[in-house]
């Protein structure tokens, strides 16, 4: 008699436990990394809204307010009194297209820019000290599951 194959999928209750464990841990490694950048970083923080909106912009330059109010999902009129904000503050800057004028296209001032560049060094330069200070092993871990990662966060934001 043969032996069952094992089945590749996981049980309900392993999901269950990936599922509360992300959730539990995903928040607290971005909640380190922020309190360690609100030390080191010169510049006051936006609000979480203003920050998803400006890094969005970094990402895809010219994006129109209605592309990022559905990438975001967000409503068109919050995101635009977003981009009012960040106009004023001198974050953005809002450019008629030039067929249809209803249409803003959103760049980043080089203020911004700069910042953005500024906040994401550091950030990037907290991952690395801890990796450093990792197994060969832990950090093989973590790489391989990169881009596992990316495919939950595409299924958990399908419009990216």
């Amino acid at each position: 008699m043969m032996a069952p194959v094992p089945s590749s999928r996981p049980s309900p209750a392993e999901l269950d436990r990936a599922a509360q464990r992300l959730t539990a841990l995903l928040p607290v490694l971005g909640r380190a990394v922020d309190r360690r950048l609100a030390t080191d970083f010169a510049h006051p923080r936006p609000p979480e809204g203003q920050l998803a909106l400006l890094r969005l912009v970094g990402d895809r330059d010219g994006i129109t307010v209605r592309e990022a109010a559905e990438t975001l999902l967000m409503k068109p009129n919050n995101v635009s009194a977003l981009v009012s904000e960040l106009v004023r503050q001198g974050e953005l800057v809002r450019a008629q297209d030039s067929v249809d004028r209803r249409i803003a296209h959103l760049h980043l001032t080089p203020t911004a820019t700069e910042r953005l560049a500024e906040a994401d060094g550091l950030r990037q330069s907290y991952v690395r000290e801890a990796l450093a200070v990792m197994t060969d092993g832990e950090v093989a871990a973590i790489g391989s599951a990169l881009s596992a990662l990316d495919a939950l966060a595409q299924r958990l934001h399908p419009t990216k």
